[in-house]
């Protein structure tokens, strides 16, 4: 393992790719309110300006837009890296399946290359996806997983899986002291509204009083964790010593299925919206729960926030940034896109 390099500076620097992303932006926000400094990588390709805008006169706050797959040169010093640069809902990775596969293999490797220049620690933010439609349930870090390697998700699902293999050969060589988080469904605040990821969609349907769509019966299972657990599970991983050496599954085990959580949205907004079934798409997984019984040996860490607490919360951020959203669409005269760009 390289020596990271001796330093007097007392402020960490911190490196996230991904970081105007949903959870990227709560991981800066988290990191400069412990005292970081952080350098936010982003192409803005799924992400938006609006999830970093506050922080563009914070001090210690800088941002680099590039595309990960090319080369980054940082000058200054750089203690850790996050890489959270993927999309993660499968309409957005589904768009551009190359440039996706691209970005979790060449982007982690390039990422990779910048850790052992600079003696970094390194973090992947890896999916429970790598399970595929599991066969085990709960999902345990030591399930190989049931991926179709040819499907519609393997962009994704492959991708992230390589970029695993990526970051514990670099371990095993000894080149960079690298971190794999598993993470599972994560909902809150800054989620797109139209990324395709269940939580948000139920919401913002419910808030236009549309039909709330379920794909197939709706008794297929998740579990949503709170995005503020996730990034408390991200710095102890980061954090952690030694080295875990293995990946951790972050999420909440509380498992619903779709339909249960179409009602709940229901109960919690007054809407004239019905729900609608239509076909589960190829590859939908079936059930997903994650075994945290290594987070919790080896952080300390557990979910605190229920989906109880927490989809109210998330229910607010949307009917706010839907009404601003309508202001600024009544104040121009042609159609704007909601809430930035989110190709």
């Amino acid at each position: 393992m390289l020596d990271r390099p001796k330093t007097i500076r007392q402020r960490k620097t911190s490196l996230v790719a991904g970081g105007a992303g949903f959870v990227g932006s709560h991981l800066c926000d988290r990191l400069l309110a412990d005292g970081h400094r952080v350098l936010c990588v982003d192409s803005y390709l799924t992400s938006t300006p609006d999830n970093i805008r506050p922080l563009g006169n914070h001090p210690n706050f800088r941002l680099i837009e590039q595309d990960i797959c090319t080369p980054l040169v940082i000058e200054e010093a750089v203690d850790e890296i996050y890489n959270l640069a993927c999309p993660a809902s499968p309409p957005l990775y589904q768009a551009d399946p190359f440039h996706t596969m691209m970005t979790s293999v060449v982007g982690t490797g390039t990422l990779l290359q910048l850790a052992a220049r600079h003696g970094a620690r390194f973090l992947q933010a890896s999916t429970s996806e790598v399970y595929g439609d599991p066969l085990e349930h709960p999902q345990r870090e030591d399930y190989w997983g049931n991926v179709n390697c040819t499907g519609p998700r393997a962009c994704y699902d492959e991708g992230k899986r390589a970029a695993e293999a990526l970051c514990f050969d670099s371990l095993r060589l000894g080149q960079v002291d690298a971190r794999v988080v598993r993470i599972f469904n994560t909902y809150g605040p800054r989620m797109q509204p139209d990324d395709g990821r269940i939580v948000s969609n139920l919401i913002v349907q419910a808030l236009r009083n549309e039909p709330l769509t379920i794909y197939g019966d709706g008794s297929q299972t998740r579990s949503f964790c709170y995005v503020s657990d996730l990034v408390e599970g991200l710095r102890r991983l980061m954090a952690v010593d030694p080295n875990p050496g293995m990946p951790v599954n972050i999420g909440n085990p509380g498992e619903f299925t779709i339909l249960e959580l179409a009602e709940m949205v229901l109960d919690r907004l007054p809407t004239a919206s019905r729900i609608v079934h239509r076909p589960l798409p190829k590859d939908d997984p079936q059930r997903r729960r994650p075994d945290i019984s290594r987070a919790q040996s080896v952080l300390g860490w557990a979910p605190q926030v229920s989906l109880a607490e927490g989809l109210p919360v998330t229910i607010d951020w949307f009917r706010t940034a839907i009404k601003a959203s309508r202001r600024r669409a009544q104040s121009h005269s042609a159609p704007q896109a909601a809430f930035g760009a989110t190709a």
